[in-house]
């Protein structure tokens, strides 16, 4: 949630994004391909054969955590399809040394080759392997924990006495299995896990399944044996060996939950055990499925690149998305942790008891876990406010599908790094907002039965987008009903679902798959145009696209929820738009209609003729006849209409007048998502009076505000997260009084040695302002050493990333390639924090082509951490020049160092629209600007 209190200080107030590269539409390789020996390799496509499948993986794993390495075996069972010689698996960076085929007849040794580019092996037979018989193949592998973050990998931290200690954990999402342990690493070849896992007598092991023995092996080793697992995928197979501690409690289902943490921040560990307790049995209850494994674990690493994993029993997070400590930790923090334990513990249905066939639909795994973090805590944790944050995330899917680089949210991808590409805010974002518009035209009843059907169809099952639609249509079916619960049953008996469209549009039967294939099969979204004459209203859509070429916007067409409100009726009135243009007829002649109401619907909307004018007038005279979701999603849709020349700057900037009566945060956050930008790109141009003009503007628009705000830890959660945001903006912009205040709360913090209790809402404005001096910042970096408190830390390194001290900056990006002062798991936040920097931004991108290749080593080609810096560090530019360098530098890579990556094309396309916005719009701000200025001081005359 740090990110979100300093959105205004990162480009364009978004949160990082990634995405897929364009792919080949088959997987061949295009080369016959030719083991490391010298010899044919017998497969030539990256997807693994079809002729044999895994029933069941004995895995023995023993790391060293003194060397670093690792040595293992794995017998694997079995099932052929298909009569065959050799034997196609995963295999990635591994020593193989002895290979076994354990057939019918007898043991005998295969031979083995390698193809390291599909990461690939092939296990040949001297006679054939015959349909139906079992079989059993037995490898043993040795190699050396990873330096990444994926793979079997080694993890340390530092205790307060100042000594390393070192673990080993797992991440094996999306293809990282295969660097473990030789395995049919694809999501649909499920099989049963047996683990056993050799370990000193100093640290414990935790896998997916409980423990059922310990046995002592020669040389006081010791070897924990656990339970098999159900059927599952490779990628959600998890083991760590460590030195944690845990704490643990029972669900009223009867599961065991445990969190583990390194010894010295268990106490930190309280707030995600009781939240993981109420959420593992909101969704037992919830989905009408039982959890099938007797524990779930939660574990906080110390070193790990994404936000959480979920590792089926034993979830993975972030420290900082786990450890929370109620006198340090912040309102935001809390809702954080509450969100991710929340995404991970709905995966153990959505995607591990269901999983996607294919990476293509990861959707059906990142979409629903993303819009159940927000069912299930708006039930659980209302006091949260989470519906206050939901429309954000639309927000930002939007961002990226706006640009003709974006992807469908169901996508054809082959080799490893267009896989890692796919986790990015479309699949994740989009995902949960077409689905939260799928719900809202359902019925939210309809949509949990619908989601109920397809769990309990396809439990330990793979499936595609087209069985999720099928579930979803026609749900109050007989055979569901003979077995689902009371409340389903009277909500079918109520109503005729069966023609559940009449309330959209009467004619043809509901067709959920052809409604939803239009937002899943194409990339963008839908700019629906609004004209209202008289009763008369003509609606039209077109694909919104940031584009000087017109022609890309062709050929797109959507079947469109509309919802719609108007001045003599707060019904919620609603048709379903299936052409590309057509006509509604109102009851009577109205003074202003709002469509998408609360922004349930995935699209933007343009209101021609005088309609903007009228929703002007609306927010100037009543703003709060519109709901705050209305009121944030019209100052969206205004400024972003002004970037495809559908709307004038002036007319976007009137509208922005109302702001100044704005109180609720989903609005007040997008007003400063929407204004910021506009001086973030004028800060890299030597435009200083421009500039100041409209930071001066924002200051003024949002005063009265920022005024009321206390410098406490009081009121809900949406008005303290509100308090951070404003007091941070307020303090960046030198508001006089704001920066009084956090000096002066500074001076006391420091003069106590940090030992005075800062309010935690206003800590990041008072950081901020403290890392403004040498002697702030060095203070600030010796409390960062010291504490044990994440978000804390998480506050402390942000604002010294944004100090104007250079050399600060540049030691900091430094040191977190090192690892040793700041973690590098949180590289990527300095940089793209230094890049938002008006001191650091070009010490950001000089940093990142410096170290490119060390970079995406470390992070992986493909992943979110890759792509947002490339993005972050590039997106407030808006000169020519700016993206000569930026093309130069991304045109000289190879494949093998990044080319195809679809963030490069994210970032020529952002810096070609801010080129454009620039060129057209700079006299409009100007001219507006100085209108304001006149008109205000007429008035204070």
């Amino acid at each position: 949630m740090l990110v979100a209190l300093v959105l205004l200080l990162l480009p364009f107030g978004s949160l990082p994004t990634s995405s897929g590269a364009q792919v080949p539409n088959q997987g061949q390789i295009k080369d016959p391909p030719i083991a490391t020996n010298g010899q044919p390799f017998p497969w030539n496509h990256m997807r693994l054969p079809k002729t044999i499948s895994p029933l069941h993986y004995d895995l023995s794993i023993h790391p060293n955590l003194t060397t670093l390495d690792f040595t293992g075996t794995v017998r694997i069972e079995l099932d052929v399809h298909e009569d065959t010689s050799s034997i196609v698996l995963h295999s990635k960076k591994l020593q193989i040394f002895s290979v076994l085929l354990l057939a019918p007849e007898g043991v005998r040794p295969l031979q083995v080759l390698e193809y390291p580019r599909s990461h690939q092996l092939a296990l040949l037979s001297d006679s054939m392997l015959i349909k139906g018989s079992k079989y059993e193949v037995q490898l043993e592998f040795a190699a050396n924990l990873s330096d990444s973050f994926h793979g079997f990998y080694k993890s340390s931290y530092r205790t307060s006495s100042g000594e390393v200690r070192f673990m080993a954990s797992t991440q094996f999402e999306a293809t990282f299995a295969r660097g473990a342990f030789p395995c049919f690493d694809e999501p649909a070849f499920k099989a049963n896990f047996t683990i056993r896992i050799t370990r000193e007598r100093r640290h414990i092991a935790i896998s997916n399944m409980p423990k059922v023995k310990t046995i002592e092996l020669p040389g006081g080793l010791l070897e924990d044996h656990f339970d098999t697992s159900v059927e599952m995928s490779t990628y959600l197979v998890a083991y760590i060996v460590s030195d944690f501690l845990s704490v643990s409690k029972t669900t009223q289902h009867g599961v065991k939950i445990s969190v583990y943490a390194v010894p010295e921040k268990i106490d930190q560990t309280a707030y995600a055990l009781d939240a993981a307790v109420k959420l593992l049995d909101f969704y037992d209850d919830y989905f009408d499925i039982p959890y099938p494994l007797p524990k779930q674990d939660l574990a906080a690493i110390p070193d790990f690149q994404s936000g959480a994993m979920e590792n089926w029993g034993l979830t993975t997070y972030r420290e900082s998305g786990l450890l929370f400590d109620p006198d340090k930790s912040s309102v935001s923090d809390k809702l954080g942790i509450t969100k991710v334990i929340a995404h991970e513990l709905a995966h153990q249905w959505f995607g591990n008891l269901v999983t996607m066939e294919w990476w293509n639909d990861l959707w059906l795994n990142e979409g629903f876990a993303k819009f159940m973090e927000f069912v299930s805590l708006d039930i659980t944790y209302p006091e949260l406010q989470v519906d206050d944050f939901f429309l954000g995330k639309c927000f930002e899917a939007m961002e990226v599908d706006s640009l003709s680089s974006s992807h469908p949210v169901s996508h054809p991808v082959e080799n490893p790094v267009q896989i890692q590409e796919m986790f990015d805010d479309v699949s994740y974002d989009k995902g949960a907002c077409i689905l939260n518009m799928l719900r809202d035209f359902l019925t939210p009843e309809a949509f949990e039965i619908g989601i109920i059907k397809y769990l309990k169809r396809f439990s330990y099952k793979n499936t595609v987008n087209s069985h999720l639609w099928e579930s979803l249509t026609n749900v109050c079916t007989s055979d569901y009903l003979d077995e689902g619960r009371i409340k389903h049953r009277e909500f079918c008996s109520n109503r005729d679902l069966s023609s559940g469209a009449s309330k959209w549009y009467s004619g043809d039967e509901l067709d959920v798959k052809a409604i939803m294939d239009t937002w899943t099969l194409q990339e963008g979204f839908p700019l629906v145009t609004v004209e209202v004459r008289g009763r008369e209203v003509r609606l039209s859509q077109e694909r919104y696209l940031k584009t000087d070429d017109p022609s890309l916007t062709e050929g797109f067409l959507w079947q469109i929820p509309l919802t719609y409100m108007t001045s003599v009726s707060n019904t919620v009135h609603r048709f379903l738009l299936k052409t590309k243009t057509d006509v509604l007829y109102l009851p009577e002649e109205v003074d202003w209609v709002k469509f998408n109401v609360d922004m349930s619907g995935y699209y933007m909307v343009h209101y021609a003729g005088e309609g903007w004018n009228s929703i002007i007038r609306l927010l100037q005279n009543n703003h709060t006849a519109l709901t705050s979701n209305d009121r944030a999603s019209i100052v969206q849709n205004v400024f972003q209409l002004v970037s495809v020349g559908k709307v004038r700057l002036d007319t976007a900037l009137e509208l922005s007048l109302y702001l100044s009566k704005e109180t609720e945060i989903m609005a007040v956050t997008q007003g400063f998502g929407e204004l910021v930008p506009l001086y973030k790109l004028m800060e890299k141009r030597d435009m200083a009076d421009l500039e100041k003009q409209m930071k001066d503007y924002i200051v003024d628009l949002f005063q009265g505000l920022i005024d009321r705000q206390e410098w406490t830890d009081s009121g809900s959660v949406s008005e303290r997260v509100l308090r951070s945001y404003l007091l941070l903006f307020a303090c960046v912009r030198n508001y006089a009084p704001c920066v009084t205040k956090a000096t002066q709360l500074f001076h006391k913090w420091k003069e106590s040695d940090g030992n005075i209790s800062l309010p935690v809402d206003v800590t990041m404005a008072v950081f901020m302002i403290g890392a403004r001096t040498p002697e702030g910042w060095d203070f600030l970096l010796e409390k960062y050493r010291s504490s044990g408190q994440m978000s804390v830390k998480s506050r402390m390194k942000a604002a010294m990333a944004f100090s104007p001290l250079q050399d600060k900056l540049k030691w900091m990006m430094e040191q977190s390639l090192y690892g040793e002062v700041i973690k590098t798991q949180d590289l990527p936040g300095v940089v793209v924090t230094v890049s938002s920097n008006p001191r650091g931004y070009r010490m950001a991108w000089e940093f990142l082509r410096a170290n490119w290749h060390t970079l995406i080593k470390k992070f992986d080609l493909g992943s979110h951490s890759v792509s947002y810096m490339v993005t972050g560090v590039t997106n407030q530019y808006s000169t020519r020049d700016m993206l000569d360098e930026i093309r130069g530098f991304f045109g000289s890579l190879s494949e093998e160092t990044g080319s195809e990556m679809r963030c490069i094309q994210q970032a020529y396309e952002s810096v070609e629209d801010n080129i454009r916005w620039m060129d057209t719009n700079l006299p409009l701000l100007q001219a507006w600007l100085d209108k304001h200025k006149h008109r205000i001081s007429h008035e204070d005359l």
